[in-house]
């Protein structure tokens, strides 16, 4: 079997990889921006405008239980049957789930049942999400040649970015063209309704793929593990449990830099959302940049886990620096702030691409990508947005910095683990 490609299928791939993510993160920020701004006031009683906010937060969370569930689902079959057919099905499972949101009635309207199924809605986006980062990063990597893992490895990365931008761009465009009434009243829904086309875009992409050298070579060898979920625990956990844990300081500092930093910048402190959004959209081409320089610096002169133990000293400096930077009283220190940190962003997550893929065998590679990635997302970011907001509220900035570079030394000390164990 010829397992080369040409430039043109090259282009496709690492295409393929890039817009798929770009769509599950547009999907997955949407929502997030949305909770951030909105959703406390649609879908819970408005009696404590303070509990509100953290009840729309908690329901960021409910979507990274889901991802490890999804993790597993889709890994199974990733591993069994292939990367190909499991990322069109995790991207329609996402896509739907994110599409809905746009028809879903509020509280006014119907009372709690409203929550109950926004939350039920979060849990399709983060059952999709699971299943998706881990084959993206796979289609990437496992077509890289020799010496280029971490740079291809970062196109699946840049989705973030990518999903961001059109997310909260998309936002501040009608934060620009509407009134505030509007926005509240119909104008949230439009960026989830817009999913439905972009989901068709990532389709169509996708299903011109073939299959990655290695899972080929994987059925070659003989019939793939029956249980890859089982395989992955029970000859794998070491790599599992490292794996898991340097990724956890990517999740922190991302939805402190985005959801907690947009809410608490609206809300606390005074800025309108049109100006913070553009802020964020500013500094967020600083995690791109980030994620490039990181790939080039993983391939060129070090490893993948020497990067990210560098970006994680840069996180742990940074949660020093909130307090006189985001609350120095100008938008000005918030954009350097913002900047800073996703540019740290960048190093911290742009070469787990390549370096949680490669701690598994190709036969089990899916699900323990998968895992790692997802079960980091519930401990570094699913309940951040919460516990910085309530951090916020009872001991001041401060307290989220601590947060912060408890996070990111909690990643640095599992990079050490693995440094030793080499």
């Amino acid at each position: 079997m010829d397992l080369t490609h040409s430039p043109a299928s090259t282009r496709r791939i690492l295409l393929a990889s890039l817009v798929g993510t770009g769509i599950e993160f547009y999907d997955f920020y949407v929502y997030t921006t949305a909770a951030a701004l909105v959703f406390g006031e649609l879908f819970f009683p408005r009696s404590s405008p303070a509990a509100s906010q953290l009840l729309a937060f908690a329901t960021i969370a409910v979507a990274f239980v889901a991802r490890p569930l999804g993790s597993v689902f889709f890994g199974h079959f990733g591993d069994r049957i292939g990367r190909k057919s499991t990322l069109v099905a995790s991207l329609l499972t996402m896509g739907l789930s994110t599409t809905l949101v746009a028809f879903l009635p509020t509280y006014a309207s119907i009372g709690w049942p409203a929550a109950l199924i926004l939350c039920l809605l979060r849990f399709g986006q983060g059952f999709g999400l699971g299943g998706e980062w881990g084959g993206a990063a796979l289609l990437a990597v496992e077509n890289a040649p020799p010496g280029w893992r971490a740079r291809y490895g970062m196109f699946p990365q840049l989705g973030a970015p990518l999903g961001f931008v059109t997310a909260n761009g998309l936002f501040l465009l009608l934060g620009l063209a509407l009134t505030p009434a509007q926005f509240h009243d119909w104008g949230w829904r439009v960026p989830f309704a817009v999913s439905a086309a972009l989901v068709g875009v990532g389709m169509w992409i996708r299903l011109r793929l073939h299959e990655t050298p290695a899972f080929a070579k994987v059925l070659e060898e003989g019939p793939p593990p029956s249980v890859p979920f089982a395989e992955t625990i029970g000859r794998h956990g070491g790599a599992l449990v490292i794996g898991t844990l340097g990724a956890i300081a990517c999740f922190a500092v991302y939805y402190i830099a985005t959801a907690f930093a947009l809410g608490y910048g609206v809300k606390t402190l005074g800025y309108s959302m049109q100006a913070f959004l553009g802020v964020q959209l500013g500094a967020i081409l600083f995690m791109a940049l980030g994620i490039m320089l990181s790939a080039y610096a993983a391939d060129a002169h070090y490893d993948e886990r020497r990067v990210l133990a560098a970006g994680c000293v840069g996180a742990i400096a940074l949660g020093f620096a909130i307090q006189p930077l985001m609350g120095g009283g100008t938008l000005a220190l918030v954009f350097v702030f913002l900047s800073l940190l996703l540019f740290v962003m960048g190093f911290v997550y742009g070469p787990l691409g390549a370096w949680i893929p490669h701690l598994f065998p190709a036969r089990v590679r899916y699900t323990g990508a998968s895992i790692a990635f997802n079960v980091a997302g519930v401990l570094g970011g699913g309940l951040t947005p919460f516990a910085a907001q309530w951090l916020a509220a009872h001991g001041g900035l401060t307290e989220v910095g601590y947060y912060l570079s408890a996070m990111a030394a909690i990643s640095l000390l599992a990079l050490m683990t693995r440094a030793a164990r080499a």
